[in-house]
């Protein structure tokens, strides 16, 4: 069972007497419902309800850990400062870097009972566990097949900051997003989308009988585009595709090509999401 370091992951640590409702007002995530041992996927918005930063959050003692891209940590540690004004909040930087999962039954023992377990993998079936600094060797690859063959984004490979709706990362369906919560920023965008069933782009996970091209590649159907693949790994990969034009052609028996190569498309199956056969939206 693989103890993955992950390198390129970085830590904030938010505390104080008003952290909870800090954060609660702010983020897409019901923190208050959070368990003790859970870390959840959440994003800050921008007001148009796109995807400004997004990273995991679980408890940390009276207060909180957020793990993000480490590229991210300080732009959203800015971002957070600017919010706070006078709250009674203190925001900081932590100082370990990286962050170790680990998955299978014995997760706990190789992580010494501690870490949080990841509520994305927790909806496929995966008891995985993520916890701060370096206390395993396995090969990223390890953990990037494993969140690719269940349909688990991650931005800069699947998807560009400021470019994606929350519903089109599935975090509708990941805990990452709540809509019985009072408000926050891009939350009346988010909920309009929910209440309208408008979503049409969602996560696939792709697969074809030879190597994927790379990253970034389009996905297209009689020449149109459906959507733009994300994380490869030989002949498995992810994408964000419009489900509606990948339903209608499946339908049709018009082939899926990711450039040159004909590709599979399927939709994970804890989402509950079904292909839609016609221009209609996609649902559970």
């Amino acid at each position: 069972m693989p103890a993955v370091f992950l390198k390129d992951r970085s830590l904030l640590s938010i505390s104080g007497a008003e952290a909870q409702s800090f954060l609660q007002n702010l983020i897409t995530t019901d923190i208050i419902s959070l368990a003790p041992d859970e870390a959840r996927p959440g994003a800050l918005l921008t007001p148009q309800g796109k995807i400004l930063f997004d990273f995991m959050i679980w408890q940390d003692g009276d207060g909180y850990t957020i793990e993000t891209d480490a590229g991210q940590r300080d732009g959203l540690l800015k971002r957070l400062t600017m919010y706070k004004l006078r709250a009674a909040v203190t925001l900081a930087a932590r100082a370990e870097e990286g962050v170790t999962v680990c998955w299978g039954e014995a997760a706990e023992d190789v992580l010494d009972g501690q870490g949080v377990r990841d509520s994305r993998f927790a909806k496929a079936g995966i008891t995985l566990t993520r916890r701060a600094g370096r206390h395993g060797d396995g090969a990223e690859a390890l953990y990037d097949a494993l969140r690719i063959g269940h349909g688990i984004v991650t931005s800069g490979s699947d998807f560009a900051l400021q470019d994606a709706f929350p519903h089109d990362v599935l975090m509708d369906f990941n805990g990452g997003l709540s809509f019985r919560k009072g408000c926050y920023v891009g939350q009346e965008v988010v909920s309009r989308m929910q209440h309208r069933g408008t979503a049409r782009r969602r996560v696939v996970t792709v697969s074809a009988a030879t190597a994927l091209p790379a990253t970034g590649t389009e996905i297209t159907a009689a020449g149109k585009p459906v959507g733009t693949l994300g994380s490869v790994e030989g002949d498995h990969g992810l994408a964000i595709v419009r489900i509606d034009r990948a339903g209608a052609a499946m339908a049709a028996g018009t082939p899926l090509l990711a450039g040159e190569t004909p590709v599979s498309l399927v939709l994970p199956e804890w989402s509950g999401l079904v292909f839609p056969t016609s221009a209609d939206e996609a649902s559970a």
